[in-house]
C-alpha cells in the first residue's frame, strides 16, 4: 500500500495547479450527488490517494507535522465541495417539509460516509504510533479522511439553507465559515461575533487540523487486529455523522427562523410542549 513516506526537509514545493484542481474535481464528486457504485468509488479513492501522496512528499515532512499539511489542503479544496442552495435542493427533493428535507440531507450523508468508511474498512492492517499520524498513514486512509470531511461539510451547510441560517460571501467565504463549523461541529450563530469570518484564523486553523486528524484516526482504527473489515469501518463513520448532523440541526433550531418549531417536531408526541388551552371570558363582577 502506497504510503506517505516523505523525503528530506528542502523539497517543499508548491503542488502543480493542474494536481490541486484534479484532488478538488475528485473530493467534489465523492462528496457530492452523483451514484456512484462502489468499483467507481474505489478507482477514484485509489486516484486521490496517489495525488495526495505526490503532494505530500512536496510538502516534506515538516509540512505534515501536526497536520498542517492536511488542513491546507482541505481548506485549498473546500470551495469546490458543491453545495446547493435552498432552491436546488426544494428542486431536487419537491414536496418535503422542512424536516423532511434535513431528515433526506441526513440520511444522504450518513449512506455517503458509510459507504467511504466501508472502503477503509476493507484495507490492509497498518501499524502506526502516536500523532502526528500523518507520518506512517496510508495515502488512501488520508484521502478517504478528506472525502469524509467533504462529505459532512457539505452536510452543514445544506442544513443552514434548510434551516434558513444562510452565509452570506462569496463561494470562498462561505467554504470557511462551513469548513470552519466543521471543525467545531457545530452550526453557525449568524448573531455571533466573528462566526461568519470570510477567513480561517489561527484558532480555526488549529481546530481544522485537530479535527482532520481525529477524523483519520478513527478510519485508522478500523485497520485494527481487533476492528477489521468494511462493516467496521462504516459504522464508526454512520455513528459520527449521525452525531454530526443532530448536534447541527439542534443549533439550527435555535438559530434558524423555524426554531422552535424544528426543535419541538423532532421529540416524540409525548415530550412536546403542551399546547395552553385558548383564554376563557373574563370572570363576571
Amino acid at each position: 500500500m502506497r504510503g506517505l513516506t516523505m523525503p528530506e526537509e528542502g523539497e517543499h514545493l508548491p503542488a502543480p495547479q493542474t494536481e490541486r484542481e484534479e484532488m478538488g474535481e475528485l473530493i467534489g464528486r465523492l462528496s457530492g450527488t452523483e451514484d456512484l457504485d462502489n468499483a467507481t468509488r474505489g478507482k477514484m479513492l485509489a486516484r486521490l490517494a496517489r495525488l495526495l501522496s505526490d503532494n505530500a512528499r512536496r510538502a516534506g515532512t515538516g509540512g505534515l507535522r501536526g497536520g498542517r499539511w492536511l488542513g491546507e489542503v482541505f481548506a485549498d479544496i473546500a470551495p469546490r465541495i458543491p453545495i446547493r442552495d435552498l432552491e436546488t435542493l426544494r428542486r431536487h427533493h419537491p414536496g418535503l417539509s422542512t424536516q423532511a428535507l434535513a431528515d433526506e440531507l441526513t440520511r444522504t450523508a450518513v449512506n455517503a460516509t458509510t459507504a467511504v468508511g466501508a472502503a477503509g474498512g476493507a484495507l490492509a492492517a497498518v501499524q502506526f504510533t502516536a500523532p502526528p499520524l500523518l507520518l506512517t498513514a496510508p495515502a488512501q486512509i488520508v484521502a478517504e479522511t478528506l472525502v469524509v470531511a467533504a462529505i459532512e461539510t457539505k452536510l452543514i451547510a445544506e442544513l443552514h439553507e434548510v434551516h434558513g441560517v444562510q452565509v452570506q460571501g462569496g463561494t470562498a467565504q462561505r467554504a470557511m465559515v462551513h469548513v470552519t463549523a466543521w471543525a467545531k461541529q457545530r452550526g453557525v450563530n449568524p448573531l455571533e461575533t466573528g462566526s461568519l469570518s470570510a477567513g480561517l484564523g489561527s484558532a480555526a486553523k488549529t481546530a481544522l487540523r485537530k479535527r482532520l486528524l481525529r477524523t483519520m484516526g478513527r478510519h485508522m482504527t478500523t485497520l485494527g487486529p481487533f476492528l477489521t473489515g468494511a462493516v467496521a469501518g462504516g459504522t464508526l463513520n454512520r455513528a459520527a455523522t449521525k452525531k454530526l448532523a443532530e448536534k447541527v440541526r439542534d443549533d439550527l433550531a435555535r438559530f434558524g427562523g423555524a426554531k422552535g418549531l424544528d426543535r419541538d417536531a423532532r421529540r416524540p408526541p409525548e415530550h412536546r410542549p403542551a399546547e395552553l388551552p385558548p383564554p376563557g371570558p373574563p370572570p363576571a363582577d
